[in-house]
C-alpha cells in the first residue's frame, strides 16, 4: 500500500515534533496513568511508535483490572492540522459500543419488573410495524438485541438514511423493507432494530433514550464528559477528536456525522476515562460500580451469555456467539466478551477477558485495524502469554488487503466503456422518483449545468452525477465522506425515464479504498412521478 506508508512517514514527520508535547500532556492530566502495570512494559511508547507507523492522528487508551485503572492515556493530535492533544478526557465518537450500552438501560427496566426480555416489541411500541404482519406480532426484545430479526442495514457507520428523520419516523419506514432473512434463521445486523429498543426505553419510562442514558448510566458511573449526540457538545469544549478518513490515497479531516435519527445504536460520544468506568461495572462483580449494584447479576449474565451462534473457523476453533451486544469469543484459551465501534472517521475496540479481570478500549480517530494488534498485545503481556508481533502481522495484513480491493476497484473501472452517450437528454431525466421504503429522491440541474440527486429533501443528502457510460452516472456525495455510487436511469416504450435505479452500498471491501467493491448491496429502484 504505497500511498498509505508514504503518507505515513509524512504524517510521523509531524506527529514527531508533537510527541513530547503528547507525553507533557499526558503528565498534566490528572487521570492519566501510563504503564503503573509492569507486565505492560514499554507499552507507552509501543503505543507512540506503532500510531505514527499507521498514520493515525490520535489514540486514547484505558486498561482496567481488578477494578483499577492501570493504564489511561491519550495520543497524538485531536486533528491532523492542529496541535492539541489527545487525553483521557478527550471524546470519540464510539459508534457501536453504544449499543451495549443501550442494552444496560433496558436491564434496569427488567430489574424494576417493566420489562421483559421476551416481551412483545408491539406491547411497548404499537406502532411498530415491518412487512410481515405475522413476524410484526412475534418479533421480541430478545429479537431486536441479538440481530435476529432478519431485516439488514439502512443506517449506520458508512450508510446514508434519513440523517435528519426521527427515530421514529426511520423505524416505520422499515414496514416496507424485504427480509434478508427469514425470521429468527440467522444473525443479520442491523442499526434500526437497536434504535427499536431504545424506542422501547423511552415508551416504559416516559423519558427520551437520551435522557435515560444521561441519568440512569452516565451520572451513576461518573461518565461526566459522555453525552448521546454531537448536538450536545458545548461551543466551550475544545477537547474533542476530530474524524478522519483515507481518501484518494490520502489522510483527510472529515465532517462530523449525526446519528441521532439512530442512537440507541451508535451516538454515544465518550473519552477512555468514561469507558474505564464502563468496563469497571462489567468486570469483577459485575452490576456493581464503587460498591454500588447498577444491575442485576442475572441481567449482567443475560447480557454476556451466548444468545445467537455466529460461526467458528474449523472444528478446533472456539465457537463465536453474540449475546445482548456482545461479541462472545475466544483468544488463546482465554473467554472474551467484545465490541467494536466504527464511523467514517473514528474507531473503537472494546474488550473484556473476565478470567483476568482486564478491560481494554483503544479509540482512534480514523479508520483501521490497528485497534486490535494493540488489544491483542495488552492481553498476550498481561496473561503473561509469548509476545507476538501483532503490530507487524496486523500492518502487513491490512496493507494487502488495500493492494487487494484496489485492484478490484480498478478492474470495476476498467470495464467502463468510454466515448458513449446516455440515450436519453438530462432535461428529461429531471423530476422527482420514489420508492416506498427510500422515499423521495430529486434530480435537478446543479448550478454547474450537471445533475444532481437530492434524497429526502433534507438539505444534506445531496450527489452530483458524473456520467459513466450508456444510462448509467457515478454519484458522488458532497460530503466527501460518503464517497460515491452507481446509478442509472431506465427508459419506458415511449423513450421517456420511467426509474432510477440506486446501488446503496451496506458495506464496502474496504473503506479507505471505497465504498465499491462490495459484496453486500441493495439495488432500489425508485419509480418516476
Amino acid at each position: 500500500m504505497v500511498k498509505l506508508l508514504r503518507k505515513s512517514a509524512m504524517f510521523a514527520s509531524i506527529t514527531a515534533a508533537l510527541a513530547l508535547s503528547t507525553q507533557i500532556a499526558c503528565a498534566n492530566t490528572a487521570e492519566s496513568i501510563t504503564n503503573v502495570e509492569p507486565k505492560l512494559g514499554d507499552l507507552h511508547e509501543h503505543i507512540e511508535r506503532t500510531r505514527q507507523q499507521w498514520g493515525i492522528p490520535g489514540v486514547a487508551i484505558a486498561v482496567v483490572q481488578n477494578d483499577k485503572i492501570i493504564h489511561l492515556s491519550g495520543y497524538g493530535v485531536l486533528k491532523q492540522s492542529e496541535r492539541a492533544t489527545v487525553n483521557p478526557d478527550t471524546l470519540f465518537g464510539v459508534a457501536s459500543t453504544s449499543k451495549a450500552m443501550t442494552v444496560a438501560t433496558l436491564g434496569m427496566l427488567v430489574d424494576e419488573g417493566k420489562l421483559d426480555w421476551d416481551d412483545r416489541v408491539i406491547d411497548h411500541l404499537p406502532w411498530f410495524q415491518l412487512s410481515d404482519s405475522w413476524v410484526t406480532n412475534e418479533v421480541r426484545v430478545r429479537d431486536l438485541l441479538t440481530h435476529q430479526v432478519g431485516v439488514g442495514r439502512m443506517t449506520g457507520n458508512r450508510i446514508q438514511f434519513m440523517p435528519t428523520a426521527d427515530r421514529e419516523t426511520v423505524i416505520r419506514q422499515m414496514r416496507y423493507h424485504e427480509f434478508e432473512a427469514p425470521f429468527r434463521s440467522r444473525y443479520v445486523y442491523s442499526n434500526v432494530m437497536y434504535s427499536a429498543a431504545g424506542e422501547i426505553v423511552a415508551a416504559i419510562t416516559g423519558k427520551s433514550w437520551d435522557t435515560v442514558m444521561a441519568e440512569r448510566l452516565f451520572a451513576p458511573l461518573n461518565m461526566n464528559r459522555s453525552n448521546t449526540s454531537i448536538t450536545q457538545f458545548a461551543d466551550t469544549d475544545n477537547n474533542i477528536a476530530w474524524p478522519h478518513q483515507w481518501i484518494d490515497g490520502e489522510l483527510v479531516e472529515i465532517q462530523r456525522r449525526n446519528f441521532d435519527n439512530v442512537g440507541p445504536s451508535a451516538s454515544v460520544n465518550t473519552t477512555a476515562y468514561d469507558m474505564a468506568q464502563w468496563m469497571r461495572l462489567q468486570l469483577g462483580e459485575p452490576g456493581v460500580y464503587a460498591g454500588e449494584r447498577l444491575l442485576s447479576e442475572a441481567v449482567m449474565a443475560e447480557m454476556h451469555s451466548p444468545q445467537v451462534a455466529l460461526g467458528r473457523g474449523d472444528r478446533t476453533d472456539g465457537v463465536r456467539a453474540y449475546g445482548f451486544a456482545w461479541t462472545l469469543d475466544e483468544y488463546k484459551g482465554l473467554q472474551r466478551s467484545q465490541h467494536g465501534g466504527a464511523t467514517d472517521g473514528f474507531n473503537t475496540s472494546l474488550v473484556l477477558v473476565p478470567e483476568l479481570d482486564l478491560g481494554i478500549v483503544v479509540i482512534t480517530n480514523t479508520f483501521s485495524t490497528y485497534m486490535h494488534a494493540l488489544v491483542n498485545t495488552i492481553v498476550d503481556r498481561m496473561a503473561e502469554l509469548p509476545e507476538q508481533d501483532w503490530n507487524g502481522e496486523y500492518f502487513e495484513a491490512y496493507n494487502a488487503q488495500y493492494e487487494r480491493v484496489l485492484a478490484a476497484r480498478q478492474e470495476i473501472e476498467a470495464q467502463r466503456e468510454l466515448n458513449t452517450t446516455p440515450s436519453m437528454p438530462s432535461e428529461q431525466l429531471i423530476g422527482n422518483y420514489t420508492d416506498n421504503q427510500y422515499g423521495e429522491v430529486k434530480v435537478f440541474e446543479n448550478q454547474d449545468g450537471g445533475l444532481s440527486l437530492h434524497f429526502w429533501d433534507d438539505g444534506v443528502s445531496i450527489l452530483d452525477l458524473e456520467h459513466w457510460h450508456h444510462d448509467t452516472y457515478r454519484a458522488a456525495w458532497r460530503n466527501q465522506a460518503q464517497r460515491e455510487k452507481f446509478v442509472n436511469f431506465t427508459r419506458g416504450r415511449d423513450g421517456k425515464p420511467i426509474s432510477l435505479e440506486v446501488t446503496w452500498t451496506l458495506r464496502p471491501h474496504m473503506l479507505q479504498v471505497g465504498i465499491y467493491p462490495t459484496s453486500y448491496y441493495r439495488d432500489v429502484s425508485f419509480k418516476r412521478q
